[in-house]
């Protein structure tokens, strides 16, 4: 696994331990943005996966449907 890899997967965890439970849940989508992000990395790699993980946070408002949606 590359560093950049490594790096972007150690922040999303960070994220999810000790920052999203300060917050109240707020995701529409199953799963959740940060899981999305985990699998979306994990299984494209650094760019890709950070890519679809922005473009999926994006979209990640009130006015969305929401939804399941996998990684593709």
């Amino acid at each position: 696994m590359n560093l950049l890899k490594r790096s972007v997967l150690l922040l999303i965890r960070f994220y999810r331990k000790y920052i999203s439970p300060l917050k109240k849940p707020s995701c529409i989508f199953i799963p959740t943005c940060s899981q999305y992000a985990l699998d979306a990395v994990t299984k494209y790699g650094f760019f890709k996966g950070l890519y679809l993980s922005i473009k999926r946070i994006l979209r990640c408002h009130p006015f969305s449907k929401g939804g399941y949606d996998p990684v593709p």
